[in-house]
């Protein structure tokens, strides 16, 4: 893969990642982000979680944010291990993101189009090769 494509992948999944720490933030009553409100339910009002249970769910946003980094990291010190752990963190990313879906919709297309281009980027770094 080129360098150029890789650095830009990096800083895309990079700042995917860090954006998780918002609702770690939110969720653990740290911050106020404007449209991005304290609140304890998820799946659209549905599911009550508490006071606890929603302090439990933002503590595991910081699991993808640390998790997006550990791949980027791997990616480019080149390792074989950052396919399946951008999979994996991917997928629990997109979990968390569907949970809260009114707010965090737009890390769920992200979380697909990932999960939708990780087989392909052998293909797209021919075309840049």
């Amino acid at each position: 893969m080129t360098r150029i494509l890789t650095i830009m992948i990096a800083v895309v999944l990079i700042v995917h990642g860090l954006i998780h720490l918002m609702g770690t933030a939110v969720y653990l009553s740290c911050a106020q982000l404007k449209g991005l409100s304290y609140k304890t339910t998820l799946l659209n009002g549905r599911w009550n979680l508490g006071e606890k249970g929603i302090r439990i769910f933002g503590a595991l946003w910081i699991l993808p944010a640390i998790g997006f980094v550990a791949a980027v990291l791997a990616l480019l010190s080149d390792w074989d291990w950052w396919k399946p752990a951008l999979v994996g963190v991917t997928v629990f990313s997109l979990a968390l993101t569907a949970l809260d879906w009114r707010k965090a919709f737009m890390g769920v297309i992200v979380d697909i189009a990932i999960l939708g281009l990780v087989p392909l980027v052998s293909r797209i770094a021919n075309w840049f090769s």
